[in-house]
C-alpha cells in the first residue's frame, strides 16, 4: 500500500489501545474532532470501518482487529529499529521464538544454546497455542515456532515444518519405584502411570505398546503439559512417560531415575517457519544441519 499514511495509522493505533477517543486526543494534544478526521481518512483508505460505537465506548470491528495486529507489528518493529541502532553504533540482532506452552523448557534451552549469552543477540521468547503462534508467523512478529508435531502438508500454506530433534522417551520415576529390576510389563502393571493426553504422538505409541503386551495400565494422570508431568513424577504420583531431556536436572541429581527398559518411543520436535523475503540470519545458526540438540 504505497500511499499509506502512517500518521493516520499511528492515531488509530493509539485510540485502539486506549479505547477512548477523548482521552487519546488529550494525550496527543489534538482536538477530538481532528483525531476523528484522521481516523476517518484511514478508514476511507482501507475501505472498512475500524470502530463501532456502543454507547460511549468504542469497539474494534473485525477489520479494526486485523488493522491493529498489523499496526502492533509495524510500530514494534520501529521501536526495535531505534533500539538496535542506538546501541552505540553496534547493531543488535533480534530473534523472536514462539513455542507451544506445553513444550519442554529444557528442550527450548538446548535448541537456543548456540545464541545464549552472545552480546549482540537479543532473544524474544513467547509461548501460546499453535493457532496463536502461527498467526505470529504470518504477521512476521515471530521468526520461528517450536512444536512437537509436524504441520500437516497444505499446498496453500506458507509454512514450512523442519524436524530438528528426535528425543527418546523413557519410563521415569523416583528411585524407590524403580530400584527393583522388575520386567517392563510388571512396572507398567504395578505402578500408576503419568501419560500425555490422547492427542500426543507419544501417547499413541504408548497405547500401542500396552496393547501389544496385553497390559491395561492404571493411569494416574493424563497431562498435556510436560512441565506438569515432570512435577507429578517428582511428587511420586506415579511413573512418567517422558523424554529424559524434560527432567535432565532431576536425573543428574538422582532425584529421578530411568527404568532400565527401553520403551521404543520417541518424541519429535519441529521448527516451523514462513517464507520471508529477508529471513532472519540467526535462524541459520539454529537450523544448521550440524546443530544437534544435546541429549542426556
Amino acid at each position: 500500500m504505497s500511499d499509506m499514511n502512517y500518521n493516520h495509522l499511528r492515531y488509530f493505533w493509539a485510540v485502539a489501545h486506549d479505547g477512548n477517543l477523548t482521552r487519546t486526543a488529550g494525550k496527543l494534544n489534538l482536538s477530538q474532532s481532528a483525531l476523528s478526521v484522521q481516523i476517518r481518512k484511514l478508514e476511507d483508505r482501507l475501505g472498512h470501518a475500524l470502530f463501532e460505537r456502543r454507547g460511549r465506548q468504542l469497539h474494534l470491528t473485525e477489520a479494526g482487529r486485523i488493522a491493529l495486529d498489523y499496526a502492533d507489528t509495524i510500530f514494534d518493529a520501529g521501536n526495535d529499529l531505534l533500539g538496535t541502532l542506538s546501541q552505540q553504533g553496534r547493531p543488535r540482532q533480534v530473534l523472536r521464538v514462539g513455542a507451544l506452552a506445553t513444550l519442554s523448557r529444557n528442550f527450548q534451552i538446548e535448541f537456543l544454546r548456540p545464541l545464549l549469552g552472545l552480546p549482540d543477540v537479543e532473544l524474544v521468547l513467547r509461548s501460546g497455542t499453535l493457532v496463536e503462534l502461527l498467526q505470529g508467523l504470518e504477521t512476521l512478529s515471530l521468526d520461528v515456532v517450536l512444536t512437537n508435531s509436524p504441520l500437516a502438508h497444505d499446498a496453500m500454506s506458507n509454512f514450512t515444518s523442519q524436524p530438528i530433534s528426535d528425543q527418546p522417551v523413557s519410563l521415569i520415576g523416583k528411585p524407590s519405584r524403580l530400584s527393583v529390576k522388575a520386567p517392563l510389563a510388571t512396572l507398567l502393571r504395578e505402578n500408576p502411570i503419568i501419560v500425555p493426553t490422547e492427542d500426543s504422538p507419544v501417547r499413541a505409541g504408548f497405547d500401542r505398546l500396552c496393547a501389544r503386551e496385553g497390559i491395561e495400565p492404571t493411569l494416574a494422570a493424563e497431562v498435556d503439559d510436560v512441565a506438569m508431568m515432570r512435577l507429578l513424577t517428582r511428587e511420586d504420583i506415579g511413573l512418567g512417560v517422558l523424554p529424559p531431556i524434560a527432567v535432565q536436572n532431576e536425573l543428574q541429581s538422582g532425584m529421578l531415575i530411568e527404568a532400565g527398559h527401553q520403551l521404543g518411543l520417541s518424541e519429535s520436535f519441529h521448527a516451523v517457519t514462513v517464507a520471508r523475503k529477508f529471513p532472519n540470519p540467526l535462524l541459520g545458526k539454529l537450523l544448521a544441519s550440524d546443530h544437534e540438540v544435546a541429549l542426556m
